[in-house]
């Protein structure tokens, strides 16, 4: 009987600890495809329970995530399974079952804003998708929802719960404005209703004014503490503003890469926070500049798309191609930002590109020298002697006619940059952009064998000769 008894005791299920990591994946597979016949059969309850167990084994399969978040829906346990689409999609962003099952979750808890996004998402991916396309028209009937509840409060105008329904809907729309003044007029004849304080606190939170939705939220849960939207809202909301301030004090205490992932995880509590998601990804594209992490433009790109009002993204953007000398698309960001706000720096900064375009056009003296912009007046002369006889016709007499051509050309623009730099008056009209035709330099009749026998002092020819197979040495005459 003891034996029995400790037969029955006996554990079944694998030691994870002991398995190594492809018998972890055959473990986790066997589990998926048991909890795919529960599915088929129906018994979602029991499906659950072997998604689960192969989630377990193996916590970063997103195909895992996917199915259990489609039985949680056939449970209609929406909350839970919009949280396991939302890990899904995290962990592959082009997990197109993640993003439908995620968007038919929002939409069946009424956020159809998010919803339309997710479908979107899907067919960025799966253009032909017929199912988001599909879904996208239903998320179209959110609109029609706010048509009825205002036909519905024609004949009843008083109903509060009417008002809450057209409030919340708008929220979700993102119609920020007329939800919260829908609520607030509830809150002035019913200021215990939980209901419109949660409205009020979920246009807060999605307009990046975190602090206030709290309250909003909290006040909501003293009304009524079982009410699941606020304790949801709430919980998020404390969430990512505790991860958005941990991120900054880590950049401020040059914490960069701290910083870097601090930002990534705020990104994904709540995807359909535009606002305060915004702000993130200019965070970081903060950080990769002091990392100098080329994702920067994407960054900050990302930032925009989600919020074409968000000023200081253009203004990163375009400081990031004014670093890398992408002229045209900093004037671009910078005329956007000033037609916004015209304010005497965004004039400045846009005029200050445009003048940076306008000299990228121009042929570049220092380029075409080798020397720095801050070269000395003594490393201007060292290097036009070191090119000048480089390129001097002379020294390639005996090549092809095209070289002869090109070694030529090279030569005019090295004497007529030397020409420029190593004239006071006429590097500083070119270093400020100014034209210099405007003191009558015409470079196209531009003599380069006069300045470099200025330069060289020759009393008479010169000429390059042969000292050995591949050298040659100048000679004045």
């Amino acid at each position: 009987k003891m034996a029995t008894e400790n037969c029955d005791a006996v554990n079944t299920e694998p030691d994870m600890e002991l398995l190594s990591d492809e018998e972890l994946e055959r473990e986790a597979e066997g589990f998926k495809e048991q909890g795919n016949a529960f599915y088929v059969k129906k018994d979602y309850a029991e499906a659950f329970n072997y998604y689960t167990k192969a989630i377990d084994m193996c916590p970063r399969n997103p195909s895992y995530y996917g199915n259990r978040a489609a039985t949680l829906m056939m449970l209609c346990r929406y909350r839970e399974a919009l949280e396991d689409a939302q890990q899904a999609v995290r962990l592959d962003g082009n997990f197109v079952k993640g993003h439908l099952r995620e968007g038919k979750c929002h939409l069946s808890l009424g956020n159809a804003m998010a919803a339309r996004r997710c479908f979107q998402k899907v067919l960025e991916l799966e253009l032909e998708n017929g199912q988001a396309q599909q879904e996208v028209s239903e998320c179209l009937c959110s609109l029609k929802v706010v048509f009825c509840m205002d036909r519905a409060l024609e004949s009843a105008p008083a109903c509060h719960k009417f008002k809450i329904l057209k409030a919340e809907c708008l929220a979700l729309l993102g119609r920020y404005p007329e939800a919260q003044s829908v609520a607030s007029d509830i809150l002035r004849m019913d200021s215990t209703n939980a209901d419109a304080l949660y409205v009020r606190g979920l246009c807060l939170y999605y307009e990046d004014c975190i602090d206030k939705a709290v309250q909003f939220f909290v006040q909501a849960l003293r009304m009524a503490p079982d009410h699941d939207k606020a304790r949801l809202a709430c919980r998020d909301a404390k969430a990512l503003k505790a991860k958005k301030e941990e991120g900054n004090k880590a950049f401020k205490d040059g914490n960069f890469e701290a910083a870097y992932e601090l930002y990534s995880e705020a990104l994904t509590i709540d995807p359909n926070n535009i606002k305060t998601n915004a702000k993130l990804y200019c965070n970081r594209a903060t950080v990769g500049s002091k990392v100098k992490n080329k994702k920067i433009f994407g960054y900050c790109t990302k930032a925009i798309k989600l919020d074409e009002t968000y000023i200081k993204a253009y203004l990163r953007r375009a400081q990031c191609y004014m670093d890398t000398e992408l002229y045209e698309e900093a004037v671009r960001d910078y005329e956007k930002v000033y037609q916004t706000e015209k304010t005497k720096e965004h004039k400045h900064l846009l005029k200050t590109a445009q003048l940076e375009l306008k000299k990228s056009k121009r042929k570049d003296y220092y380029k075409i020298l080798g020397v720095e912009k801050n070269a000395t007046e003594d490393e201007i002369k060292k290097a036009y002697r070191k090119r000048a006889l480089l390129h001097h016709p002379d020294r390639h007499s005996g090549a092809s006619p095209e070289l002869q051509k090109e070694e030529e050309k090279k030569f005019k623009e090295v004497g007529e940059a030397f020409s420029v730099l190593s004239d006071p008056k006429k590097k500083s009209r070119y270093d400020s952009g100014q034209d210099l035709e405007d003191d009558g330099m015409n470079m196209g009749d531009f003599d380069a064998n006069n300045i470099f026998k200025a330069f060289f002092g020759g009393p008479g020819g010169f000429s390059f000769e042969a000292s050995g197979p591949g050298n040659f040495f100048f000679q004045f005459g």
